[in-house]
């Protein structure tokens, strides 16, 4: 193992246990713990035009000292990439290495790649065993940890997917060097989600102490890293197909998603739900389902990592996309409303009320 602590978070669900590793320098373990993990005897990374140069030859070496034969799978970066027509080329490229389902498929990269490849793998021969390593800030806090796959329909973000479990996850903060101070600040979006769901003492931290500041160390990285996988540890294991619980981890992701889709995905993923986390915080305050500080400190943390706390689209846009969510239930929506910080519940809505929640909370 490297010379830094490694932080081991176990993952316990129905479907499936497996353990988070989290830790400084461990890009060199996968091979180790997938094959721990996983086992088989072919092992197929999948990785994104940006990712496979940067730490390709490495994954390979290390899975192929475990004894692996490797092959792998590219696409092109970028969300635009996360949709049927790459699946299918996926699947195709799968098949035609002959992977079978003893096999492991080995999931390097962001969300896009997390999720592309993880219903790759539960797709092909109706399931195949995935490992997930992430080497995004979103991806090592949120995406890669849950087992919820999914891919973009041009009616919205995610409305095709699974749940379906990793084998294992690798997350070495290392890897956050290579990515540029943007997407960095981008993925602090979940890390606040987080912090308002479950852990109130992180969020104030970051409000003083951004994420993305220059004083973080590796070390600290890591710490803050793994205790957001515990955060949503505690919720997938409690709620794995999302019917109650982990519906709360859909914070700020209702008017958060209806951005980023009006933005034609230009707009990253953690800032769409930081906008949204705010807006939503603003609209529940009006309507009086709040505490008086709840707004004011979860602003504070999102405004102290350079990440919006407004969206000035069109309402009738936003409530558009905001009614083609997979949250919707005939004629009303379940959205999470922020209470207090550790204090959220998940409350049905009718289509009028969601339409007077974006006025009350967007563009003010």
């Amino acid at each position: 193992m490297s010379q830094n602590a490694e932080k081991l978070v176990h993952v316990d669900t129905p479907s499936r246990a497996y353990d988070v590793h989290v830790g400084v320098g461990i890009l060199a373990e996968v091979g180790a713990i997938t094959r721990e993990a996983a086992g088989g005897e072919r092992a197929c990374i999948i990785a994104d035009s940006n990712v496979w140069p940067l730490y390709g030859e490495k994954v390979v070496a290390s899975l192929t000292e475990a004894g692996y034969d490797v092959s792998h799978l590219t696409f092109p970066a970028g969300e635009r990439s996360k949709n049927l027509s790459t699946l299918g080329d996926l699947l195709e490229g799968l098949a035609g290495l002959q992977l079978t389902r003893d096999d492991v498929v080995v999931a390097m990269g962001g969300g896009v790649t997390g999720d592309m490849a993880g219903f790759a793998a539960a797709s092909y021969l109706r399931g195949c065993k995935v490992v997930q390593v992430p080497t995004s800030l979103l991806a090592m806090v949120d995406s890669s940890v849950g087992g919820k796959v999914a891919v973009d329909l041009r009616a919205g973000k995610n409305l095709a997917g699974a749940f379906f479990q990793p084998r294992a996850v690798v997350a070495d903060v290392a890897c956050l060097k290579t990515i540029s101070h943007d997407l960095l600040t981008d993925s602090c979006g979940e890390v606040i989600k987080h912090a308002v769901l479950a852990d109130g003492a992180l969020l104030d931290e970051l409000a003083i102490s951004p994420l993305n500041g220059p004083t973080r160390s590796d070390e600290e990285v890591a710490t803050i890293v793994a205790q957001n996988v515990r955060i949503k540890r505690n919720v997938v294991s409690a709620d794995e197909g999302e019917r109650g619980l982990r519906q709360t981890l859909n914070l700020g992701h209702t008017i958060g998603h209806a951005i980023e889709a009006a933005s034609d995905f230009s707009m990253g993923h953690g800032s769409c739900v930081a906008a949204g986390l705010c807006c939503m915080a603003r609209a529940c305050e009006a309507k009086g389902w709040t505490y008086p500080d709840v707004v004011e400190r979860i602003t504070a943390a999102v405004h102290a990592h350079g990440l919006p706390t407004n969206s000035h689209i069109d309402h009738e846009t936003l409530f558009h996309y905001a009614t083609h969510d997979k949250k919707r239930h005939g004629d009303t929506m379940n959205i999470v409303v922020p209470r207090g910080i550790e204090d959220v519940v998940v409350r049905r809505v009718t289509l009028p009320e969601l339409r007077e929640l974006i006025d009350l909370g967007c563009g003010a």
